[in-house]
């Protein structure tokens, strides 16, 4: 099945990818796609804002078809949650994600504070070239890290420690990521979802 994916973001196309092999979904991007101006609230009604952004473009340029959108943050609970469901946009749009690491560890460190817990959060939304919509949501629990670990993954990959494995996102295989992450947690209940009421098509 050929799903249009509503994102610029390559590293993030590539992770879901692999989350939907076995899915059968064939990803792709559309090279007209605009974002459209997400809100500050909710993670599910922004990755909806997306796919129907994406599922509209898509009928206008008369190619109905399948649309899969994410919209996902990191909330660090010593700095109210922060950032939050404004992750990409955290110190400012035209941060660097190098950039939005090192204000991310700077301020942990002006905090002082011990509490380092933080969690990343995901929401799918996928609707089918019928208009059908399915939504759902994964997170997932961890730690920052004191400092940068490891050059795989993107995003707070290299500063999200996972305490069961002792290692942050980016210092893991692809693999080994997407068998606990929270796309992954999000995209295994899409997947049922999809599956359980045969929606899409080729």
């Amino acid at each position: 099945m050929r799903v249009y994916v509503a994102t610029t973001n390559f590293g993030k196309l590539r992770e879901m990818e692999s989350l939907f092999a076995e899915a059968g979904f064939e990803l792709a991007s559309f090279g007209d796609y605009e974002d459209p101006l997400e809100g500050d609230v909710s993670y599910a009604d922004n990755a909806a804002l997306k796919a129907r952004a994406l599922h509209a473009q898509l009928h206008r340029a008369g190619r109905p078809a399948n649309v899969l959108a994410d919209d996902s943050g990191l909330e660090v609970y010593a700095l109210d949650r922060r950032p939050g469901v404004l992750t990409a946009y955290y110190g400012g749009a035209d941060l660097s994600w190098p950039e939005r690491r090192r204000k991310l560890l700077t301020e942990m460190a002006e905090f002082g504070g011990h509490d380092r817990r933080a969690r990343f959060v995901c929401a799918l939304h996928f609707i089918d070239a019928q208009g059908r919509e399915f939504a759902t949501m994964g997170t997932v629990d961890g730690l920052i890290a004191p400092e940068e670990r490891g050059e795989l993954g993107f995003s707070f990959d290299s500063v999200f420690l996972y305490p069961p494995t002792g290692l942050t996102f980016a210092e893991m295989a692809a693999e080994e990521k997407n068998r606990i992450s929270h796309r992954a947690i999000a995209a295994a209940a899409l997947s049922a979802a999809i599956s359980r009421a045969g929606a899409g098509g080729a």
